[in-house]
C-alpha cells in the first residue's frame, strides 16, 4: 500500500489508523495527518508487514537511498540496503529480533540504489494486534554518515597513531575511508617536500605509482607548493584554461576534474591539501563538500604530530646552528656503519676535523662571524665527500666524518680534498678569513673496534697535526701515516709534473700480422721520470691521477702531445699510420672530449682516422647519457675507438653491438697463457670470432715469443704488439727502431 496524497486513502489505511490511535488513545490521528507526516518527513519511513516485506515507503526513503517505492514495494529491507560490506551478523540480528515487543535501534553500513556506501540509524517498532499476533513493522531511517565516518576516522586515525603507523599510512587510511563514501571520487593528499620546491605525494590509494612521480616532478609555472594549496576547483579539465598545470598529472590516468582542499593547521598555516579528483567533468556537491570537512581535522592532526616529531628528531639528533648531525646521531650511524663493514670485511675510516685558530676569529669578528664560518664549513665537508659518507659536528669547532668502505688511500685522498675544501676563503663582516683545519684519522679494524675507540684514536692523530704545523693530516698508525704521507706527496708530485712537463710519452710499435709484419700504428704509453721517486709506474700514477681529479688533466696532455708528435713525424717522412691513445672511464664522462679531440687535430693538421681511442669495459659499460653522448661524438668526427683490455672485465655483448667500435684489444693475459691453458686458447678463438662477427679488427697485445705470435695469426689475428717486436720507447728510439726495421726480415 502506498500512501502518496494526503486525501487519498484505503481501507487498510484506516485499519492501521485504528491501530496507532489505540495505542496512543491521547492523540487521536485522521487519515489525512498521518499521510501528511509520512510524505513530508526528511527521514526515510517504511512499513512492512508481518513477513516483513515492505508494503508503504515514503518520499524521504526515496531522497534518502535513491529507489522509488515501487522497486522496493515486496521486497525485505535487510535485503534491499545489504551491500558488499554491511555486517551479516547485524542484518541476522535485525531480522530476528523483529518479533519481540519493544523495538529496536541499530546502526549499519547499508548501500544506496547508485552503489554508495552509507550508514544508516534505523529504528525498527513491531506493531502487534490485540492477540499478540505481529501485525506490522514500522521502520524509521536517519543518515549519519558524516557523523559515523568521524567516528570511525577518528578511532581508525587515532589508533594508528598509537600504533607509530607512519603519516603516509594515516593519510592512506583517511583517504580509502573517503573512497567507501563517496566512490566517485578518487582522494589523494599532497605536501610540501622538505625544501619547499616541489610537491610530495603523501597517499594517493587509488591511482597508480605513477601519478606520484608525475606530482612530484609538477612544474608550478611560477607558483610556490604552499600557493598550489589554495582552495580550487577545476571542473571540467579539458576546458578550463586554469587546468594547464595540472592536465599532465590528470590526463594519463582519465581524470577530469579536480578539487584541492587546503588542510589547515590550527595556526591557519597551510600543512597539505587534499586532491580530490573525479572521472568526469564535476564540481563538488554538498556531500563532498561536507565530507572533506569531516576529514580534514583528523588529517591536520596527524600532520601536526608528525611535524612536532620531527622537530623534536632535529632537536634530538641535529646540529641547531649547523644542521649537521649531532655526536648523538653520529655515534648512532657510526655504530650501524661498523656492523655492516664488519659483516662485509671491509674497512672504515673515522676522520677528526678540528679547525686551526677558530678562537681568533670569535675573539677578533665576533661569534656571529664564528658562527657564519661553522655554517660555511659544515658545508664545505657535506661537498667535499661522497653520497654514502656521514659528516657531522661533535661540538665547537670539532667535526668527524665517517667514511665507509674506505682504504688508507682513499682516506688520506679524501682527507687533502677537505683541507683544500675548507682551506678557500670565506668572506664575512668582520673581512676575509682564511680557515684552515688539522685532521686526525683512524682506520677500522686496525686502529680500534668501536666507535669510542676510533674517535678517540682519530682525535690524538688530529693532536699530532696540530702539533706538526696545522693544516695537515695525520693517521694514528704510524705505518698507514708513512703510506698516507707518501700518498700525499705523490699526488702533489703529479700535480707539479703535469705543469712541469716531467711527463713523457713512449710508442709501442703495433703490426699487422700479414705477410711483412707492415707497421699498423703506435700506442702512446705515458711515462714519468721524477727526481726523487725515480721511475714513476703508470701502475701507481694513472690510478693516482683518477682519484685526485688529474685524469683529465693527464688525458687532456697525452692527447696534445701524441698529435703534436704524429704530426712531426709527418714533416720529416716519418711513417706511422696511426697513434693510439689510453684514456680513462672519467675522460669519457668529459662531454667537452670531443670539442678538445677536433682542435686538436685541426691545429697539427691530422686527418681524423690518424687517431684512435682506447677505452676500457669500464667505461664501455658505463651507460650513463654523458658518457653515450661522448662515445658518438668521438665516433662522428671519424675518429677510431678501440676497446683496451677485453675480457678482462664484465664483457657485454649487448653494450658491444651499441657501441661504435672498430678494435677489440684482446687482454695481454689471454696471450701469456695461450701455451699451457686451453681455457685461454678457447677464449681468443671466441674473441676472434666475435670480431669478425662484429666487423671489429682484433689487436693482440703483450705478445712475447714465437709461439703466441703464430697461434694468433693462425687464428685470424689482425694486429699484434708486444716484447717480441719491440717494447715501448721514446719518439727518438721508434724513429731508430724503424730506421734498423728496414734491414730485419718479417716475423713468421
Amino acid at each position: 500500500m502506498t500512501l502518496t496524497h494526503p486525501e487519498e486513502h484505503t481501507a487498510d489505511d484506516e485499519t492501521l489508523l485504528h491501530e496507532i490511535s489505540a495505542a496512543v488513545p491521547a492523540y487521536p490521528i485522521t487519515p489525512q495527518l498521518l499521510s501528511l507526516f509520512a510524505v513530508e518527513s526528511d527521514s526515510a519511513m517504511l512499513l512492512a508487514g508481518p513477513d516483513q516485506r515492505i508494503q508503504y515507503a515514503n518520499a524521504g526513503f526515496t531522497r534518502m537511498m535513491g529507489y522509488e517505492d515501487h522497486e522496493v514495494i515486496g521486497q525485505r529491507l535487510i535485503d534491499v540496503l545489504s551491500g558488499p560490506d554491511t555486517d551479516p551478523q547485524l542484518i541476522h540480528e535485525i531480522h530476528h529480533r523483529v518479533l519481540q515487543p519493544g523495538g529496536q535501534h541499530k546502526e549499519v553500513l547499508s548501500y544506496t540504489r547508485a552503489g554508495r556506501p552509507l550508514w544508516i540509524s534505523g529504528i525498527v517498532n513491531p506493531v502487534f494486534d490485540t492477540a499478540g499476533r505481529l501485525q506490522h513493522v514500522v521502520y524509521v531511517l536517519s543518515d549519519v554518515t558524516l557523523a559515523k565516518l568521524h567516528e570511525v576516522l577518528q578511532y581508525k586515525v587515532l589508533d594508528a597513531m598509537l600504533h607509530e603507523e607512519s603519516l603516509a599510512e594515516v593519510m592512506a587510511l583517511v583517504c580509502t575511508e573517503i573512497e567507501r563514501i563517496a566512490p566517485d571520487l578518487s582522494a589523494t593528499v599532497l605536501s610540501v617536500a622538505p625544501g619547499g620546491e616541489r610537491l610530495l605525494s603523501l597517499a594517493a590509494p587509488s591511482l597508480p605509482v605513477a601519478y606520484s612521480r608525475l606530482v612530484e616532478a609538477l612544474d608550478f609555472d611560477g607558483e610556490t607548493p604552499a600557493q598550489w594549496f589554495e582552495e580550487r576547483v577545476i571542473g571540467d579539465a579539458a576546458r578550463d584554461p586554469l587546468a594547464a598545470p595540472y592536465r599532465a598529472v590528470m590526463e594519463p590516468f582519465g581524470l577530469a576534474a579536480c578539487w584541492i582542499h587546503p588542510i589547515h593547521a590550527k595556526d591557519g598555516k597551510v600543512l597539505a591539501a587534499f586532491v580530490f579528483y573525479f572521472r568526469a567533468p564535476h564540481h563538488p556537491d554538498a556531500f563532498q563538500r561536507r565530507l572533506a570537512e569531516v576529514c580534514t581535522p583528523m588529517c591536520a592532526l596527524a600532520l601536526e604530530r608528525e611535524n612536532t616529531r620531527a622537530h623534536i628528531h632535529q632537536l634530538a639528533f641535529y646540529d641547531a646552528l649547523t644542521g649537521m648531525p649531532n655526536r648523538r646521531m653520529l655515534y648512532s650511524q657510526a655504530e650501524r656503519e661498523l656492523d655492516e663493514v664488519a659483516l662485509a670485511v671491509s674497512t672504515l675510516a673515522v676522520l677528526v676535523i678540528d679547525l686551526d685558530r677558530f678562537k681568533l676569529v670569535n675573539d677578533t669578528q665576533g661569534h656571529a662571524a664564528g658562527d657564519a664560518l661553522l655554517r660555511e664549513v659544515g658545508n664545505r665537508l657535506k661537498r667535499g665527500v661522497r653520497g654514502i659518507d656521514l659528516v657531522g659536528r661533535l661540538a665547537g669547532d670539532e667535526f668527524v666524518a665517517i667514511l665507509p668502505s674506505c682504504s688508507v688511500e682513499h682516506a688520506a685522498v679524501a682527507a687533502e680534498r677537505l683541507l683544500n675544501a675548507i682551506a678557500v676563503p670565506l668572506g664575512l663582516e668582520g673581512g676575509v678569513v682564511n680557515p684552515g683545519a688539522s685532521i686526525g684519522v683512524a682506520m677500522f679494524p686496525v686502529d680500534g673496534g668501536d666507535v669510542d675507540t676510533l674517535l678517540r684514536h682519530a682525535d690524538l692523530a688530529m693532536a699530532q697535526a696540530k702539533a706538526d704545523g696545522r693544516n695537515c693530516s695525520r693517521f694514528f698508525n704510524d705505518e698507514m701515516n708513512r703510506v698516507a704521507q707518501e700518498r700525499v706527496a705523490l699526488e702533489t708530485a703529479l700535480r707539479h709534473a703535469l705543469i712541469d712537463g716531467q711527463l713523457s710519452l713512449h710508442y709501442q710499435p703495433q703490426l699487422h700480422c700479414a705477410p711483412g709484419n707492415s707497421l699498423y700504428g703506435v700506442e702512446a704509453l705515458a711515462r714519468w721520470q721524477h727526481p726523487h721517486f725515480g721511475q714513476v709506474s703508470p701502475e701507481r700514477f694513472i690510478p693516482l691521477a683518477e682519484e685526485c681529479g688529474l685524469i683529465g688533466a693527464l688525458g687532456d696532455w697525452a692527447l696534445a702531445e701524441s698529435c703534436r708528435q704524429l704530426a712531426d713525424w709527418r714533416r720529416r717522412g716519418i711513417d706511422v699510420p696511426r697513434v693510439a691513445v689510453n684514456l680513462s672511464a672519467q675522460n669519457f664522462q668529459d662531454v667537452g672530449l670531443a670539442v678538445r679531440v677536433a682542435a686538436g687535430l685541426r691545429s697539427h693538421g691530422l686527418n681524423a682516422e690518424d687517431l684512435t681511442l682506447e677505452m676500457t669495459e669500464r667505461a664501455m659499460l658505463d651507460s650513463g647519457e654523458g658518457v653515450q653522448t661522448t662515445i658518438n661524438a668521438v665516433h662522428a668526427l671519424g675518429v677510431h675507438l678501440s676497446l683496451d683490455d677485453f675480457g678482462t672485465g664484465y664483457s657485454s655483448l649487448s653494450y658491444l653491438h651499441r657501441l661504435p667500435m672498430k678494435e677489440l684489444k684482446l687482454d695481454k693475459s689471454f696471450v701469456q697463457d695461450v701455451s699451457n691453458s686451453a681455457a685461454a686458447r678457447s677464449l681468443i678463438h671466441s674473441v676472434m670470432r666475435i670480431g669478425d662477427g662484429l666487423g671489429l679488427k682484433v689487436v693482440a697485445e703483450g705478445v712475447e715469443t714465437q709461439a703466441q705470435f703464430d697461434f694468433l695469426r693462425e687464428r685470424g689475428c689482425a694486429v699484434v704488439q708486444g716484447y717480441l717486436f719491440a717494447r715501448p720507447m721514446s719518439a727518438e728510439g721508434l724513429e731508430h727502431w724503424l730506421d734498423e726495421r728496414r734491414s730485419w726480415a718479417p716475423v713468421i
